[in-house]
């Protein structure tokens, strides 16, 4: 299983709880990023093209928010694709900003637009300070309201879920870091999103019925749409592994 540990966690099941109450209204967009304002080291593993690098592919998270937000499979159609590429390689995308067009599960008869941006080495705010508050996160506007899921990836460390009434203009706040309408009574305030990733891992393995999954088609269709941010950038795909073409 892909391990795309924040889906596991009861904030985002509160999260996607609140878009499928129909009490907000339908989606109208999305807008998902995750940057890294220090700037990941030279050398990295993340800037080699041949291991898969590039800012899309490490922070891929904001193409899963978008489509778990959204229950949706591949977008209708990129629209915009553009990234920096990086100096030492021109193929590896120091960020990415893209335009994606979806049609949502409960929003089928209507364009949902989303944009993703991604970059891993984010200029300092005023060219002094880290963004340090630019944590992943996800921003959805609905037909009465617009929600935010801040620290979307990481939830278990520090998040909110803030909701603005179009009606009222008002936010109104909230968190949760263990139970909810999945998991119950069981999970801990402490546990992180791998470790309730892993007793869903777990359960699947024992022969019960996880609370949650993220399936293997689910994960093809994530990589497809990756693929497809990259072509319209004008960027090649990530290569094939040596150990996965010989096998």
């Amino acid at each position: 299983m892909e391990a795309f540990h924040w889906r596991f966690h009861p904030a985002a099941h509160r999260f996607k709880e609140l878009l499928d109450s129909g009490e907000l209204g339908k989606i109208i967009r999305t807008d998902a990023a995750m940057t890294s304002t220090l700037g990941i080291p030279a050398g990295d593993i993340r800037w080699q093209y041949d291991l898969g690098g590039g800012s899309l592919m490490d922070m891929a998270y904001v193409i899963s928010f978008t489509r778990y937000a959204l229950q949706a499979g591949t977008p209708e159609e990129v629209m915009y694709a553009k990234a920096t590429p990086a100096a030492h390689d021109a193929r590896v995308d120091k960020d990415m900003t893209a335009t994606l067009r979806y049609k949502s599960s409960g929003n089928t008869e209507t364009d949902v637009y989303s944009t993703i941006y991604t970059d891993m080495d984010r200029d300092w705010a005023y060219g002094l300070l880290p963004r340090l508050w630019e944590l992943p996160s996800i921003r959805v506007e609905t037909e009465r309201a617009e929600m935010v899921f801040y620290n979307a990836m990481m939830p278990h460390l520090y998040h909110y879920i803030a909701i603005k009434t179009k009606e009222t203009g008002q936010w109104q706040y909230e968190s949760i870091y263990k139970g909810g309408s999945r998991w119950g009574q069981r999970g801990e305030s402490y546990w992180s999103t791998y470790r309730y990733q892993l007793e869903a891992f777990v359960d699947r393995v024992r022969g019960r019925e996880p609370v949650f999954w993220v399936d293997n088609e689910d994960s093809v269709m994530q990589m497809r749409t990756i693929d497809e941010v990259y072509r319209k950038s004008g960027l090649p795909t990530r290569p094939t592994s040596a150990f996965a073409s010989s096998t």
